[in-house]
């Protein structure tokens, strides 16, 4: 039987948040197919034996005009089932166009103030007929892809991947702070680094690797994402923005330290790994995109006591 699970969020992040219900939905139908807006979750999926595949859909379908058009592609997929993580008319529409025999979905009026992790949480007990289920994953990757690249790592320091890089300026902690922190932690003469930023954000990684005095960083920049991915599994810690490398480190049981400037709490309720790091004077329930907190009112110290204390 052909299943599938629609995540309808272009960032990664957001994709992976929704793992563990696919992983729940497997245990009962086997490998799920799963439609995204997102370019890299199949890369980032590649060795996890609940996905039967990843199905890339086109932007232009994310228009009520095209709704047609759409319920074509899907059409072409032969499903007979389809879970969709959204609350959308369009969508849901569209699949039952396709001939799509059930469908499951969100309430259509659920799309204010949405949590995405108790929505998920709620709506796949309710599918599955079960009373609970995890809400983070474990991450899976073929151990050959951590042999590869084990060079990288000493085992006699503490591995930390520093997330600068991020999709967008508001949620950026700021290469001054992240060289600052750096610095700070080499004088214990314990740890190495990995700097994870996007191809376009080079000049961030750059920038830090130029402003710190010791030479015990990698560079992840110009790495794609299935070449990153074996580092956020295998470090000991993640440190940095919200960015898809929390959601795996997390999700591989690595202590994530995650600096909330400009994302809800949601992105990071649903894994007990994931530490939060809340700017001066701000209530984590305040924060939501929008919010273009000043990056300075996480002081470099702070999260440097936060390091050490979750070592």
């Amino acid at each position: 039987m052909k299943v599938c699970v629609y995540l309808s969020y272009i960032g990664l992040g957001a994709n992976l948040l929704h793992l563990a219900y696919v992983h729940e939905l497997s245990k009962k139908y086997g490998p799920i197919t799963i439609l995204t807006l997102c370019k890299n979750l199949k890369d980032a999926l590649q060795d996890d034996n609940a996905v039967e595949d990843v199905i890339i859909i086109d932007k232009k379908f994310n228009k009520l005009k095209n709704i047609f058009s759409f319920s074509s592609e899907i059409k072409k997929h032969k499903f007979k089932k389809i879970y969709i993580y959204y609350p959308s008319a369009r969508i849901v529409i569209a699949c039952k166009l396709a001939g799509i025999k059930e469908v499951y979905h969100y309430p259509i009026l659920k799309k204010k103030n949405l949590h995405l992790v108790n929505e998920a949480k709620k709506f796949t007990c309710k599918v599955l007929k079960i009373s609970d289920c995890k809400t983070f994953a474990n991450f899976q990757i073929n151990k050959e892809r951590l042999l590869n690249i084990s060079s990288y790592f000493d085992k006699s320091k503490f591995n930390i991947v520093i997330g600068a890089g991020s999709s967008g300026p508001t949620t950026k902690w700021g290469v001054e702070n992240y060289s600052k922190l750096i610095n700070k932690l080499n004088k214990l003469d314990k740890f190495n680094f990995f700097i994870l930023c996007g191809p376009n954000e080079k000049n961030i990684s750059s920038q830090i690797i130029n402003n710190t005095e010791k030479k015990n960083i990698v560079d992840l920049s110009d790495k794609s994402i299935s070449e990153v991915i074996p580092f956020l599994v295998k470090a000991d810690m993640y440190v940095g923005n919200d960015s898809f490398g929390s959601h795996i480190s997390s999700q591989s049981g690595k202590p994530s330290l995650v600096i909330l400037l400009d994302a809800p709490k949601a992105y990071t309720d649903y894994s007990p790994h994931h530490i939060r790091i809340i700017p001066e004077g701000y209530d984590i329930n305040n924060i939501n995109h929008g919010s273009e907190i000043n990056p300075n009112l996480v002081k470099v110290d702070y999260l440097y006591n936060k390091i050490l204390s979750n070592i």
